[in-house]
């Protein structure tokens, strides 16, 4: 007598197919925790960089104002709103320096940021 091979129910799914789902979720959700915070570091340089450009028309002052305005708005940490600015005749330079920590499955992970931005005068 020979046995018969039954096919695989229509709309049964395999273990292998649910761990790789669960897999793939774990990963984007931790994804965009690093994306977020990469992206903010990327937005507070990208300001830093216009108030380069400004440096002419704004002092010390406004322009500090402005960028720890930015920091708060992109929610970064404290240590973010303490910004360094240097000028000379010619050169202005910005700068800051802080840490973001991101959760990944059983850990926290620190991750350390120094945007910065110089241009002419």
């Amino acid at each position: 007598m020979v046995s018969a091979r039954r096919a695989p129910r229509p709309g049964a799914s395999s273990l292998g197919c649910l761990f790789t789902v669960v897999v793939l979720a774990a990963v984007v959700y931790f994804g965009v925790n690093f994306a977020r915070i990469y992206w903010h570091f990327y937005q507070f340089q990208e300001d830093m960089r216009e108030e380069t450009r400004s440096a002419r028309q704004r002092t010390n002052d406004q322009m500090l104002v402005r960028l720890r305005a930015s920091a708060d708005s992109l929610r970064l940490p404290e240590a973010a709103r303490k910004i360094s600015i240097r000028r000379t005749q010619t050169m202005i330079s910005i700068e800051s320096d802080y840490y973001e920590m991101v959760e990944l499955p059983m850990m926290v992970r620190e991750i350390h940021f120094n945007p910065r931005a110089e241009g002419p005068l």
